[in-house]
């Protein structure tokens, strides 16, 4: 089971913009993720591929975690909103669930939970 501290830690450094820093901190070595129900990707370097392509074409990220955050036992649930602003200059706001199971202080399986409407609706940055 996470600490609470450990938690806060996870979301501060995904609310600085730290790109890869989370993953590669907080994620076991065989961890997975998934995107609502698409294939889940599984293993650590996998998720930091996918996240080193998806920064990519980012130019400005900011993350925000909507509290409270809800813990049950191993389990998470983090309320995100992340507004993005890509190379291209369009914007986009995302909002999705991240419902997370942890082993110790640790990430093992992620899934997030969003409407994928939500990646199509952009308009250029104010």
């Amino acid at each position: 089971m996470p600490s609470r501290q450990t938690i806060d830690r996870f979301i501060a450094l995904v609310e600085s913009g730290a790109g890869l820093d989370p993953i590669e901190q907080f994620y076991t070595d065989d961890a997975s993720m998934q995107e609502n129900q698409h294939p889940p990707r599984i293993g650590k370097a996998a998720l930091l591929a996918h996240e080193a392509r998806a920064l990519a074409g980012v130019a400005r990220v900011q993350a925000t975690a909507v509290r409270p955050v809800l813990v049950e036992g191993t389990t998470v649930v983090i309320r995100w909103v992340f507004d993005i602003t890509r190379r291209d200059g369009l914007h986009t706001r995302l909002e999705e669930l991240a419902y997370q199971r942890w082993q110790g202080e640790l990430i093992a399986q992620e899934q997030f939970f969003y409407d994928p409407a939500q990646l199509a609706a952009v308009a250029p940055a104010m």
